[in-house]
């Protein structure tokens, strides 16, 4: 079970990619992402939901297995964050790049309220939830994009 929950965590091996464990998980995302796009909005969503509390549970089991509490290996929050930069988001390869290197910004940058979910929300939630924050800001962005451009 060890190496199961590892493995998810780490998105499927992803993370464990030196320097780059945030952008390759990213990257498993989108593969994610790819396969749940052509589901309906609500089962989508749905699907969503149930991932995010997957993702919550297998980081707080993994960063315990690591002994870390937010290890760089652990890459299904940004699986997660990458899932709900597309929520709502109609289909294209632009949006698909778009919502990846927004996803990756607000990752890294980590705007009011993702530093402060990550410092103080407890366990796996923490490590999760800055991911989603992120991915709600690159959605409001990818959103506004898509809402003024031709």
């Amino acid at each position: 079970m060890r190496r199961f929950i590892l493995l998810l965590a780490t998105g499927l091996g992803a993370g464990r990619i030196p320097h780059l464990p945030g952008t390759a998980g990213t990257a498993v995302g989108v593969i994610f992402y790819l396969l749940l796009r052509a589901l309906s909005p609500l089962i989508y969503n749905v699907t969503l939901v149930a991932f995010i509390f997957l993702a919550a549970w297998v980081a707080t089991v993994a960063a315990t297995l690591l002994g870390e509490h937010d290890p760089q290996k652990v890459v299904i929050d940004e699986v997660a964050g990458f899932l709900v930069t597309m929520a709502f988001v109609p289909f294209s390869w632009w949006t698909v790049v778009a919502g990846f290197i927004l996803f990756r910004l607000f990752d890294i940058w980590k705007p009011f309220p993702c530093r402060w979910i990550e410092r103080k929300v407890p366990a796996g939630w923490g490590i999760v939830g800055d991911d989603l924050m992120a991915g709600v800001y690159a959605n409001l962005c990818l959103v506004i994009l898509l809402r003024f451009l031709p």
